[in-house]
């Protein structure tokens, strides 16, 4: 089915102006009538909800309400598309899937199981370890006790099912690690070395179509702030074998490697979303919003791998005012 008015709605939109913004012009490329909605826990102080056409309110991911007031939303403003953007609501929204559909809503999701594995880092090293990909030595904290002198100190920690660097510790020895925590962690070998992004889209069949990474040369708050597009063959051969290794994978998923100078790429994260650094990809030519565009639209996709290597980005903050 083709529309030529488009309704999308951006879910816990917080400060992604930018990504509206990559919509908005995707949606001029192809002839659209766009209506961007977005809805956060504060839309009153959210930029990218004070950009959007129309912002709403809705309760925090985590409750038990989020998925019905999100159907609410869908049903009542007829939305076409709902992206998501941060990694605690990618499983009530994968579990939720078929719901929207119901009401005519495309959820920009991989599959639950999918989401399932990226949303557990312990997991996520596991299912590509045994795939065959590089990922960094990982451990449970009874394990990186009980087994100390097995490992190069110091190591890396983590919440097992953190986002936006949350929570993130180094130890230098044993005895500094506490006897416990207030969630799961990981443990893992303290890389060294560029850290990339590299961005993907996999298609409705399940194709991988574009690999576009980026070196990460400065990062705020988890995201890049300054960045560059680089052509890798390695990378695209990893991006090859983690589509593999998950089949249900759609849409836009980034993950992070650190290019060890000792161990090579190890990849230790994983997002099934799109990332806070999109945009560069946008700009280099990787049109991840026009191509989700055109699917749900039932136009033919244009997607492809023929971006531009070498196109910087350097962030900057911005003002919305009001009053």
């Amino acid at each position: 089915m083709t529309h030529k008015t488009l309704n999308i709605l951006i879910t816990s939109a917080g400060r992604r102006v930018g990504l509206i913004d990559c919509f908005r012009a995707a949606a001029d490329d192809l002839g659209l009538d766009l209506m961007v909605h977005a809805c956060d826990l504060n839309p009153h102080l959210s930029a990218a909800c004070q950009a959007a056409d129309q912002a709403h309110k809705v309760c925090r991911c985590t409750d038990t309400d989020y998925i019905p007031q999100l159907l609410d939303l869908v049903e009542q403003h007829k939305i076409h598309l709902l992206i998501p953007t941060i990694d605690p609501e990618l499983a009530p929204l994968a579990q939720a899937n078929t719901q929207f559909a119901a009401r005519g809503t495309q959820v920009h999701v991989s599959s639950a199981e999918v989401i399932a594995i990226v949303r557990d880092k312990a997991r996520t090293s596991d299912v590509l370890r045994k795939a065959g990909i590089a990922v960094p030595n990982t451990a449970t904290h009874s394990q990186i006790v009980e087994q100390a002198a097995e490992w190069a100190w110091p190591v890396f920690a983590k919440p097992s099912n953190g986002s936006a660097s949350r929570g993130l510790q180094v130890f230098d020895s044993v005895k500094d690690i506490p006897r416990s925590f207030s969630e799961p962690m990981i443990f893992q070998d303290y890389l060294q070395g560029p850290e990339y992004t590299i961005n993907i889209f996999v298609d409705a069949q399940g194709q991988l179509q574009t690999v576009i990474p980026h070196h990460r040369l400065q990062t705020r708050a988890g995201e890049v702030e300054k960045g560059i597009t680089i052509r890798n063959p390695m990378f695209q051969s990893i991006a090859e074998s983690i589509v593999t290794a998950l089949p249900g994978a759609r849409g836009v998923l980034c993950f992070q490697l650190i290019d060890d100078p000792k161990l090579g790429p190890r990849v230790f994260e994983i997002n099934a979303r799109f990332g806070g650094g999109y945009p560069l990809a946008d700009y280099a030519g990787a049109k991840f919003a026009t191509w989700l565009l055109q699917e749900v639209t039932g136009q033919p996709i244009s997607a492809h791998n023929q971006w531009r290597e070498g196109v910087e980005m350097m962030r900057y903050d911005a003002a919305i005012y009001r009053g």
